[in-house]
């Protein structure tokens, strides 16, 4: 594309903020009039007459104003993505709703979803953290009741697995902490192939957690990328732009489709480290349902442990000023709280 003067830059963000906020097309005479600005009508015309020219608007009718098209609002993202700032207080209410919430990967998943989608208005989507293979942590043996046996199993990437078993017969908690002890010893750092190769085990206590243990790992294996938790699918459909159209229906759709849905996080994050954020504007050009819309992605987690996506759908006319620090904020919150989880912290 062109490069831009001062005058059409300016001219340009003010445009796209203004359009943002009212969904309406922009005129010169709003423009002047609204932003005191010191250009004549005629002067901003020919200036928007360029900028429609050089891709960067267009105009939905003859006698309207101009909005701004997928290229005018990739030039105002990359104007203004390493500069925006969520406000501290809101980062500060936000961490302390996480510091406030249990040390479980469930609960943190919820609350992330429905902060993204409460702050951006729009509609949140995260992947639980997951490593390729899982690998074991730590297990606590809990005795409760009877021959009842609370087995909490804690794995790398910060899944939790909790069961209750039925021993054949009783047992004291002092031998349940021992067999912890001496498993926690054995399999620390072991994926489940590793697990799975050990000799059997002389103490029938000892082998049977090591069972248990062994299939729950494979089963959070075979979960594949982590269960996805979404909210706010309201809060598209109230926009504006899509009252009388199925372009949002056919948006969220996606979120409807699993496989789908987990093809276009891993394809749009495929060359992303965790921390980094990409934005999909139109579905740039590969994905037909996502047209209308926009998407802030980040990946998050510990490198060659355990990472997840997550980000934000709203409108191409969402408040990218807004969304794209708050994707980034959660994301940093989440890596650092899959990373206390691994390390033990």
């Amino acid at each position: 594309m062109t490069d831009l003067s001062e005058r059409q830059k300016t001219l340009l963000l003010l445009i796209i903020r203004d359009y943002i906020d009212s969904a309406q097309p922009v005129g010169s005479k709003r423009l002047a009039e609204h932003y005191h600005l010191d250009l004549s009508s005629a002067t901003i015309r020919n200036e928007m007459a360029a900028l429609t020219e050089m891709g960067y608007l267009h105009q939905p009718h003859t006698s309207a104003g101009r909005v701004p098209s997928e290229e005018g609002y990739r030039y105002f993202v990359s104007e203004m993505m390493h500069n925006a700032e969520l406000p501290e207080a809101v980062q500060h209410t936000i961490s302390h709703q996480f510091y406030q919430a249990r040390p479980d990967i469930d609960q943190w998943m919820t609350l992330a979803a429905s902060i993204l989608a409460h702050q951006s208005q729009g509609v949140s989507v995260i992947t639980a953290p997951h490593a390729e293979q899982s690998r074991y942590k730590h297990v606590e043996l809990i005795s409760t009741q009877g021959r009842q046996v609370l087995m909490v199993l804690v794995m790398a990437g910060g899944e939790v697995s909790q069961q209750i078993l039925t021993l054949a017969e009783p047992v004291s908690q002092e031998r349940l902490s021992q067999t912890a002890s001496r498993l926690n010893a054995l399999l620390a750092g072991l994926a489940m192939d590793g697990i799975s190769a050990l000799p059997t085990r002389p103490d029938a206590l000892d082998q049977d957690i090591l069972t248990l243990i062994t299939a729950d790992m494979r089963r959070a294996t075979e979960r594949g990328s982590g269960e996805i938790y979404t909210d706010g699918l309201t809060n598209v459909l109230s926009e504006p732009e899509f009252a009388e159209s199925d372009d949002a229906r056919r948006a969220l759709k996606i979120f409807e489709e699993r496989s789908t849905l987990q093809d276009l996080l891993a394809r749009s994050t495929i060359n992303s480290n965790v921390g980094g954020l990409q934005v999909l504007i139109g579905g740039e050009g590969g994905w037909e349902e996502l047209r209308q819309c926009s998407m802030v992605i980040a990946r998050y987690g510990v490198p060659g442990m355990a990472t997840g996506t997550l980000g934000v759908l709203g409108p191409m006319r969402m408040s990218y000023a807004r969304t794209i620090p708050m994707v980034r904020f959660v994301a940093g919150l989440l890596s650092d709280l899959v990373n206390d989880t691994i390390a033990g912290e």
